[in-house]
């Protein structure tokens, strides 16, 4: 699959900008650093030459955006869409979060996206620029005298090493060839974690948890989590956005969270992308789905509109909870 290119991107938006089958692009931008890009909404081909950027960091996931950007441009907002976006893109319109005739989605090929840690633990800390134009990045610090060439393959992100498709399920225009959907190994550290003693397991999760500082950068990336009052936010809830204050609250959050996406997450892993104390939440999520393809079959969120999850659509044939724990003493 051919690398899509920010020219490529800049032409395509600059060309639907001008013929009017669009007003707007969301796209992304560059932040403080080369590796900090964020999305960004462009109105102009002249905002779109100045700012808009596509390199190795551009992860996020865009379609939450159009939760609160649909609909506010006069025409049409063009949104430019990895294949992992587009199963999210699927989910919210099921939920009814955005009007599909506002979007003008382009899908656009990814080999994937790099986790700045990893390129961190290569190169050390200081950073001044990166250079992702060449097929392995040419990483600048302060510290060194040249820039550190460093291979895009060794430093994928985690969801991207385990990516579950290379598929469009959404699009309106497709930039590259399509993909297919791949049978990936990313169920395989749950495996690993269900294999734990349960005291293994709260052990594991106790650390990981207890290092959450309740930022809510999870919450707020990601594309299941639209509620427009939270209850984490409801002073009266009793569990209000705050730091932990005991060791009840640091898992009840992220908890009550993972129960809140069960069945409508897509796995596109920006919980754990944007956590700044990289806990890995989206193993919580992976459990789930892993539990609802092995007691309902496969299920994979958003990968049509309108689709039902297994845990809303009722059937008489549905587990009850003491064969659940049957199934799982008798695979253990």
């Amino acid at each position: 699959m051919q690398k899509v290119t920010r020219e490529q991107l800049l032409n395509k938006a600059s060309e639907l900008l001008s013929n009017g089958t669009v007003s707007c692009v969301l796209g992304w931008a560059a932040g403080e650093f080369d590796y900090d890009v964020t999305p960004k909404m462009f109105n102009c081909v002249e905002e779109l030459n100045a700012g808009f950027v596509f390199n190795d960091f551009c992860g996020a996931n865009v379609s939450k955006y159009l939760v609160a950007r649909a609909g506010k441009c006069e025409g049409k907002i063009l949104v430019f869409l990895k294949p992992c976006d587009t199963y999210s893109f699927n989910q919210l319109l099921t939920e009814h979060r955005f009007d599909r005739e506002k979007v003008y989605a382009v899908g656009i090929p990814c080999e994937g996206m790099a986790d700045i840690a990893k390129v961190k633990a290569v190169c050390g800390d200081g950073i001044s620029s990166i250079d992702t134009t060449g097929e392995d990045m040419k990483v600048t610090t302060l510290y060194a005298d040249a820039p550190v060439s460093v291979a895009a393959a060794d430093v994928l992100a985690e969801r991207c090493i385990n990516c579950k498709s290379k598929k469009h399920v959404a699009y309106d225009e497709l930039m590259g060839e399509e993909g297919d959907v791949i049978d990936s190994a990313r169920f395989d550290e749950v495996a690993r974690l269900e294999a734990m003693s349960p005291d293994e397991r709260f052990a594991f999760w106790q650390n990981e948890l207890s290092r959450c500082i309740r930022c809510n950068a999870c919450r707020d990336a990601c594309p299941a989590c639209t509620c427009e009052k939270c209850v984490f936010d409801n002073p009266n809830s009793g569990v209000e956005n705050k730091s932990p204050a005991n060791s009840f609250e640091e898992k009840l959050f992220h908890i009550i969270r993972a129960f809140h996406v069960a069945g409508r997450c897509t796995d596109c892993g920006e919980c754990s992308r944007v956590c700044p104390q990289n806990i890995p939440l989206h193993l919580l999520n992976r459990k789930f789905i892993k539990d609802i393809n092995e007691f309902y079959g496969d299920y994979q969120a958003g990968a049509e509109v309108g689709s039902r999850a297994p845990l809303v659509n009722y059937t008489t044939e549905d587990l009850e909870p003491g064969e659940v724990f049957d199934r799982r003493d008798n695979n253990a």
